[in-house]
């Protein structure tokens, strides 16, 4: 997806993307098996990213379709690209925005996986979901929760107070919406919904070895990276690479572990 804060705007690689985000393709799927697909729902899915999940999703829904948007033109572009209509007809991409969805009750679920956390205010995206959803359908959604990759947070503010990279920070926003449960539930409530879960999960992203965690960085910490010229980028992530495995050494094989925190939760129209 896309963030816009005042006039910045995200602009996505999606290939590097849908190159490292392995770790998100896995916790998508143990949702999907969390949803109980009967196979002739209909599903939006929202932040769709480069496709991948979606297309999982349709291979559940035989006689259902999905629906993938995201607000991302690269991302939507290298969905259709991948996942024709030809070799997935129940699949549909469209580029959209969380905040306005168009829908009107067309759908059985709504699904989201690792991406409504690019949104900081989320309640006129539970009012679109709402109103997409027909009546008794249910929400499924996982997405960066509150002290999400704090280790990671806190070694990039550090960086970003040094002399060399504070003039790049100037009236800079942080760009991520990390809430917590109890932050969260007068949202959902305010929307309509009738909440069946609703937690902060503990969930460790492991990384194959340092250049994978550099690909990690690189392809999601977008609204940092954009604020720093093009040359000087390379240093920055290699800083915060350092900096980081500094305070949480690799694993005997390489793997370097991130600390993250899911917001995850269930509801009913």
């Amino acid at each position: 997806m896309q963030i816009e804060k005042g006039k910045t705007k995200v602009q996505w690689n999606a290939a590097d993307y849908a190159n490292h985000s392995g770790a998100q393709q896995a916790w998508a799927r143990e949702l999907i098996a969390k949803l109980d697909l009967q196979g002739i729902e209909s599903l939006l899915d929202i932040g769709c990213g480069d496709g991948k999940v979606t297309a999982e999703i349709a291979a559940h829904l035989q006689a259902g379709r999905v629906v993938g948007i995201d607000s991302s033109e690269e991302m939507i572009g290298l969905a259709k690209s991948r996942f024709s209509s030809r070799a997935y007809p129940n699949t549909l991409f469209s580029q959209q925005d969380a905040r306005n969805l168009s829908f009107s009750q067309e759908f059985d679920i709504v699904f989201s996986n690792a991406a409504l956390h690019w949104v900081i205010d989320h309640r006129p995206v539970l009012a679109g979901i709402y109103r997409a959803l027909r009546p008794n359908g249910r929400l499924m959604v996982q997405m960066g929760g509150k002290g999400n990759a704090s280790q990671v947070v806190n070694v990039v503010n550090e960086i970003m107070q040094q002399q060399e990279w504070q003039e790049f920070f100037q009236n800079f926003f942080f760009p991520y919406g990390f809430y917590s449960p109890e932050e969260y539930e007068p949202w959902l409530r305010e929307a309509g919904f009738t909440i069946v879960s609703l937690e902060l999960k503990p969930k460790d992203m492991v990384h194959e070895n340092k250049e994978k965690f550099k690909g990690w960085f690189r392809t999601t910490w977008l609204p940092y990276l954009q604020r720093i010229p093009a040359g000087m980028q390379q240093t920055f992530i290699d800083l915060v690479t350092e900096k980081y495995l500094m305070i949480n050494r690799p694993r005997q094989q390489g793997e370097i572990c991130t600390k993250m925190q899911r917001l995850e939760f269930t509801a009913k129209k």
